[in-house]
């Protein structure tokens, strides 16, 4: 009896295996060919490897690189350089497994390629490499979408990323020359303004000294005149140095006798 008993011991324990769920991962159990709606997550599924597998999949946000040709508005080719960020809904794995089975990463990329060809057709190539580029990105994310939730439900797109964009030769130069002309404008523009400013200054202070000259003319009456010219002979005057002083009765002239 005990015999049996360790011989079906053995043979369970022939019929079983385990698989370690980690952080990141979510594991699914197949059995013949049908996914269980159990999502196991960091722990150990015990398993019928005769009748059963398990299927681990990344929970964790994923990147696909892709490096294409894009095309615009006006017919020409535009490289690329795309990031495609995104990541699995843990308790929807078993669906995208079921639909899209585990190559779901190449339907991702045949949907961008659908979904970027529709979005940046409507968009001219000079667009993609100035600040339209995030609307491109959003339109093209929003297609996406879209397009996934009519094969599977699950996948979550966080961000499509256009992160090199190397427009044709003379597109670019064209855009180049374009921009060093922008730059040029702003530049005599604000050449000009300083000018303008400098004219204004020098207007102000030329405004100024014609009023002052203007006050101190009118201010000046013979009277004062003749006051302000006794107040400088007595200051002279009280000079300890000889002096010989002319005048005409109006006008005295100094003359410093010691030199």
């Amino acid at each position: 009896m005990k015999t049996k008993f360790f011989l079906l011991i053995g043979v369970l324990g022939l019929c079983s295996n385990c698989a370690v769920i980690r952080p990141g991962e979510a594991g699914v159990k197949q059995t013949l060919g049908k996914f269980s709606d159990k999502v196991s997550t960091q722990g150990t599924i015990v398993y019928n490897p005769l009748v059963s597998k398990i299927i681990k999949e990344s929970t964790q946000t994923n990147n696909i690189k892709l490096i294409l040709s894009l095309p615009s508005k006006e017919g020409l080719s535009v490289n690329s350089e795309i990031s495609i960020l995104y990541r699995l809904e843990q308790n929807k794995i078993p669906s995208v497994l079921e639909n899209l089975g585990q190559g779901y990463e190449s339907i991702i990329t045949s949907v961008f390629r659908s979904a970027s060809s529709d979005v940046c057709a409507q968009f001219f190539a000079k667009d993609m490499h100035s600040g339209m580029r995030a609307k491109i990105e959003d339109e093209i994310k929003i297609k996406m979408e879209e397009n996934l939730r009519k094969q599977a439900d699950g996948i979550e797109l966080i961000a499509v990323l256009m992160k090199r964009i190397q427009l044709p030769n003379g597109l670019a130069n064209s855009i180049e020359r374009k921009l060093q002309a922008e730059q040029d404008a702003m530049r005599m523009e604000f050449v000009i303004q300083q000018a303008k400013l400098e004219a204004e200054r020098k207007v102000i202070n030329a405004e100024g000294e014609r009023d002052a000259q203007k006050i101190l003319s009118e201010g000046l009456t013979q009277e004062i005149i003749k006051i302000r010219s006794i107040e400088a002979f007595n200051k002279l005057s009280e000079s300890p140095n000889s002096k010989i002083i002319i005048t005409d009765g109006k006008t005295p002239l100094l003359i410093d006798s010691d030199n």
